[in-house]
């Protein structure tokens, strides 16, 4: 049979039965949701064996004080703010109500956030976010 014939016979074949090219899509998306999974769970796995990554010495500048905030307080006032609903307008307020300057708190804001995404040292900020 000819490669021409074959292609004709598979045309006729799905079209006959469409049912099945709707089972294939399903099948393909269910395989990546599987394998989007396996992905993260083999990630969550080694982020266990690899232990908590300190914060300390190890992070060096990127955990020195922006503008005068340091990563404890940022975290306690990032704390403090979910009794507002995470409104970011109550940062300033919180902070102030803690000694903090608001103006320094939007610098050490927008300083934090910023090194949280590119140091993995740093993003344990979620071990002292659940601390404070």
């Amino acid at each position: 049979m000819g490669m021409f014939k074959r292609m004709k016979a598979m045309k006729d074949m799905i079209e006959s039965d469409p049912g099945m090219v709707a089972q294939v899509q399903q099948l393909g998306a269910q395989a990546q949701q599987v394998a989007a999974a396996q992905q993260a769970a083999y990630q969550a796995q080694a982020m266990r064996a690899a232990g908590p990554q300190p914060v300390g010495a190890e992070a060096g500048a990127d955990l020195e004080p922006i503008a005068g905030v340091s990563i404890e307080e940022f975290a306690a006032v990032s704390k403090g703010v979910a009794a507002f609903g995470y409104d970011p307008a109550k940062r300033p307020e919180i902070a102030a109500s803690r000694g903090g300057q608001p103006a320094a708190w939007r610098t050490a804001h927008q300083g934090w956030d910023e090194r949280m995404k590119r140091d993995r040292a740093v993003a344990q900020f979620n071990q002292l976010y659940r601390a404070a």
